[in-house]
């Protein structure tokens, strides 16, 4: 009779009831504002390819003949030579600053600021509370569970106004430049150097037979020869999975809306663009979510993450 009565007190209140269960009534790790129905999550598949291997590689041996062709050479008559040769100095007259103060410091004072300033106290922190979600996605068919939403209750603040200090009382250093006269002397711009003169070497052109490449054996490898076997491979069970959903707690018409015409586009008729969640509307989604293979069961937010709708 107690837990009856608490039961139906939690009824009253919107909020769900826990205990030894509590696990399985309430989703995990659920964000404030979502709203959570239980759906049934289809196995996943991958497909992998294996190499097998048919013939194991091998190689060939071809004979290359040798290659001879004429050719005019170069022949030297006279090797280079060199002869160095000197490069004179080169002059310039130049400006140049020199310093007959140099650069000081001196103090300055820098008095304080204030300012007036608004500050917002806490007067009720924000919380949330357990709603049980309420609308035309409340109950779908036989995969989908019972709908809980964590509504926010926001915090409330007052304003009050004082005087702060902005900048503090200080002094900062104020530089004083230096001071400089310009003077006129002459400098080296390039001093004298010698340089070598390359006497570039003498040729005679003669004709000659050359040997391109000698003969040879070449080996020629073989590729071994693989077949290409295709095997389907599990990668996870189906499950029964807490997953977030749209019902009339967090559902906006325009939301349905654009539902309704993603759904559209993709080839799955939604009937009118009219933002009501009827049964055409939800026909269609389950027939989307059947084309894409995602968990059936409701408009989850991973149909409408598909669908390229933004909440």
């Amino acid at each position: 009779m107690a837990a009856r009565a608490a039961k139906e007190s939690a009824k009253r209140s919107g909020v769900a009831p826990t205990g030894a269960a509590g696990s399985e009534l309430l989703p995990p790790d659920a964000k404030s504002g979502g709203c959570y129905a239980r759906v049934f999550v289809p196995p996943t598949y991958k497909t992998e390819t294996e190499q097998v291997l048919e013939r194991e590689a091998s190689e060939r041996i071809e004979i290359a003949d040798a290659r001879y062709e004429t050719v005019k050479e170069q022949v030297l008559v006279k090797e280079a030579s060199e002869r160095l040769e000197v490069v004179p100095a080169v002059y310039e007259w130049v400006e140049e600053k020199v310093q007959v103060k140099p650069a000081s410091k001196r103090l300055q004072d820098v008095p304080a600021k204030y300012d007036w300033a608004e500050e917002k106290i806490l007067v009720k922190p924000a919380h949330t509370v357990w709603k049980k979600g309420r609308g035309p996605v409340e109950k779908i068919d036989n995969a989908t569970g019972e709908i809980m939403c964590l509504v926010d209750v926001p915090a409330s603040y007052k304003t009050v106004k004082k005087r702060v200090l902005k900048t503090a009382a200080t002094t900062r250093e104020v530089e004083v430049p230096a001071e400089y006269k310009t003077v006129k002397k002459k400098v080296v711009v390039k001093p004298a150097t010698t340089r070598k003169v390359a006497i570039p070497a003498e040729y005679e052109t003669v004709t000659a037979r050359k040997l391109v490449s000698p003969a040879k054996a070449n080996r020629i490898p073989v590729s071994a020869e693989y077949t290409t076997v295709t095997k389907t491979v599990m990668v996870s069970d189906g499950r029964m999975e807490w997953l977030p959903v749209l019902c009339e707690t967090n559902m906006t018409r325009s939301t349905i809306m654009d539902i309704q015409r993603a759904l559209q586009t993709a080839g799955h008729r939604p009937g009118p663009i009219d933002g009501i969640y009827g049964s055409q509307t939800r026909a269609a989604v389950r027939s989307y979510q059947q084309a894409k293979g995602l968990p059936g069961g409701g408009l989850t937010l991973k149909t409408i993450e598909k669908l390229g709708v933004k909440l």
